[in-house]
């Protein structure tokens, strides 16, 4: 939260970079075999990428960045310069990384075309809403099993299953599913548009913010009350 400017940003587009590379193993990966599944698997180099190289996806701020605001050690202003210079950040740098892939790997278009037609066919409604829930709710059980061990190889593990569950089951996640969406326009041969895109991009991240704060942040904050009480006690550092 006191990153500077180009820090922050920085680190968001790297994030955005990395998450691409596994978009580019997940498209390789489901037109090799036909499963989604498989496709999810491979997508974890993504959040191993993350992990290893200590960049930072959006969704991943929904759990410490908050425990640190209600703490008291960090203003609520700073939380959303975090949460808007991530976001921003995350998908110039994923647009820019799946316009390469889909100039250097023509083979994929279809792939992408149709993997990015599934989230962009939901529309906005009941059934994509409890997509984005999940989605976000997994993200932040990821975070947080991060941040609850020390061991690399758990944590590992952790980025492993939380791939899995969100691009093996197509769960709804605002960055990933919207670069899965950037390659599939990148292709020139997507039956949407980017006003498509924003609509379902809009959707997703209520249903995120609805997932990974309401259902695992805030639990986790009444479960720790009296820690974060303890904390407010201690003075905040300039």
């Amino acid at each position: 939260l006191q990153r500077s400017w180009p820090a922050l940003l920085a680190t968001g587009t790297v994030a955005g970079a990395e998450v691409s590379i596994g978009v580019l193993a997940l498209l390789a990966v489901e037109q090799a075999t036909g499963s989604p599944l498989l496709g999810g698997l491979a997508f974890s180099f993504g959040f191993i990428a993350l992990l290893l190289g200590h960049s930072e996806l959006f969704t991943e701020g929904f759990l410490v960045p908050i425990a640190v605001v209600v703490s008291g050690k960090a203003s609520w202003r700073r939380m959303a310069r975090f949460w808007v210079a991530t976001l921003v950040a995350n998908l110039v740098g994923g647009w820019v990384l799946t316009w390469f892939a889909m100039e250097a790997c023509p083979n994929l278009h279809a792939t992408a075309v149709s993997s990015a037609s599934y989230f962009i066919d939901t529309g906005i409604g009941m059934r994509s809403f409890a997509m984005a829930v999940l989605g976000g709710s997994a993200i932040t059980l990821m975070t947080r099993m991060h941040n609850g061990t020390d061991s690399m190889p758990a944590k590992l593990v952790a980025s492993i299953g939380a791939a899995f569950v969100l691009a093996g089951l197509r769960l709804g996640h605002s960055i990933l599913d919207s670069l899965i969406i950037f390659a599939a326009l990148h292709t020139g041969h997507a039956p949407f548009g980017y006003l498509d895109w924003l609509g379902w991009f809009a959707w997703a991240v209520l249903g995120n913010l609805v997932g990974g704060i309401g259902l695992v942040t805030l639990l986790r904050m009444v479960r720790s009350m009296d820690a974060i009480k303890e904390k407010r006690r201690e003075p905040v550092p300039d």
